[in-house]
C-alpha cells in the first residue's frame, strides 16, 4: 500500500520524517534492544541526515547501512557512504553502527559475497528503509532496463545485493534487492519537486517494472510505503 503526504516546504517535510524514523528506530530499540536503518544517497537527503544526526537516540544501538553505493572509492565524491559519514554520521548519530558496501573487489559483482556476509550483522528486517527515486523511475540502484535487473527484483534469489550496471547514469553500482529492501517495518519514499511528482503519478498508472523499476516497491502489499513530497 502507499500514500503520499504532501508538504508545503521543504522543513515540514524534513521534520515530520525525522520524527516518524526516531520514533520507529526508538520503537525497536525498546523491542529488540537494537534498531536498523539503509538510506539513500544523492543531495535530497542531506537536510535529513543532519537534522538526524542531532536527535537524541540510543545510536549505539543503530545500524546504519546504504540502500545503493557506486563501485567508486569510499573518498570519492560519488561515494554514498562518504555522503552518510559527512552528514549523518556525525553529532549524535556519530555513534551508529555503520556498514558500508564497498570492497576491494574489483567490481560489485566480484564484491556481492563479500558485502553480504558484512550486512549479516545487522539486524533484519530492518526497521527503515529510505528510498528516492529518479527521473526515470529507477530506486535504490534498480534502474530501468538495466541486464541484471531481473536479479536485483528477483523475490526468490535469497540474495541481500547484487551488482548493477545502468544504462542511463555513471559507475557501476551495488544495491539492495527488491527483497532485501521490502525485507522491513517502513519504508519511506522522500521526493521533491514537480517533476518528482509526475514520475510518481506515471509509476502508479503503469505496470511494467522494467521501465520504471520503483512500481515493484509501491505496488506490492507485503509493506507500507509512505511518500514525503514537497514542490
Amino acid at each position: 500500500m502507499f500514500n503520499l503526504n504532501q508538504y508545503n516546504s521543504s522543513s515540514l517535510l524534513i521534520d515530520d520524517m525525522v520524527k516518524n524514523i526516531i520514533r520507529d528506530l526508538q520503537h525497536a530499540i525498546e523491542q529488540r534492544g537494537r534498531a536498523s536503518i539503509a538510506v539513500s544517497g544523492g543531495s535530497s537527503p542531506i537536510p535529513l541526515f543532519k537534522k538526524l544526526s542531532e536527535q537524541p537516540l540510543a545510536w549505539n544501538k543503530v545500524y546504519i547501512t546504504l540502500v545503493d553505493d557506486r563501485w567508486v572509492n569510499t573518498t570519492h565524491q560519488d561515494s554514498n557512504e562518504n555522503l552518510v559519514m559527512k552528514h549523518l554520521l556525525i553529532n549524535n548519530a556519530k555513534m551508529a553502527n555503520f556498514i558500508g558496501f564497498k570492497n576491494n573487489a574489483p567490481t560489485p559483482f566480484a564484491g556481492e559475497e563479500y558485502t553480504q556476509e558484512k550486512l549479516r550483522e545487522i539486524p533484519l528486517p530492518f526497521d527503515v528503509v529510505v528510498l528516492g527515486m529518479g527521473e526515470d523511475g529507477h530506486t535504490a540502484s534498480l534502474f530501468p532496463h538495466a541486464e541484471n535487473l531481473h536479479h536485483g527484483l528477483d523475490m526468490n534469489s535469497g540474495k541481500l545485493v547484487v551488482g548493477m550496471v545502468p544504462l542511463t547514469a555513471p559507475h557501476e553500482r551495488m544495491t539492495l534487492t527488491l527483497p532485501a529492501i521490502l525485507n522491513s517495518h517502513h519504508i519511506y519514499l522522500l521526493l521533491n519537486g514537480k517533476s518528482k511528482k509526475q514520475v510518481l503519478e506515471k509509476a502508479l498508472q503503469g505496470s511494467d517494472v522494467d521501465e520504471m523499476p520503483i512500481r515493484a516497491v509501491l505496488q506490492q502489499d507485503k509493506v507500507n510505503v509512505v511518500g514525503f513530497w514537497t514542490e
